[in-house]
């Protein structure tokens, strides 16, 4: 499932747009900076996105919107990476064992 995701790795960028409406994207780009302002990001750059309204009309349970995109970006090199060493360990277990005298 991962390997069927956006190539890695997704960064954290905070964006705006035209109606005073935030950001907080996982993309493919790194963050800039700049708080850049659309059209000025290539939205083809972007994996997901929170929108963050001022003043917030919706908001999340928890709050945590840049620690959320955080962590979604870091998914995307943690979980194959894990998926690896879980099939790695399945196979030593797997592995016949040497008889010890």
């Amino acid at each position: 499932m991962c390997l069927a995701a956006t190539p890695g790795p997704w960064f954290v960028r905070s964006l705006d747009d035209d109606h005073a409406m935030n950001l907080v994207a996982v993309s493919t780009a790194e963050e800039s900076g700049l708080d850049e302002r659309w059209p000025e990001f290539d939205e083809g750059d972007l994996i997901a996105a929170t929108l963050v309204q001022h003043p917030r009309y919706v908001d999340s349970t928890d709050g945590r919107w840049d620690e959320n995109a955080a962590f979604i970006a870091m998914s995307r090199t943690a979980v194959p990476q894990l998926v690896e060493e879980v099939r790695r360990l399945r196979g030593l277990l797997a592995a016949p064992r040497m008889q010890h005298p």
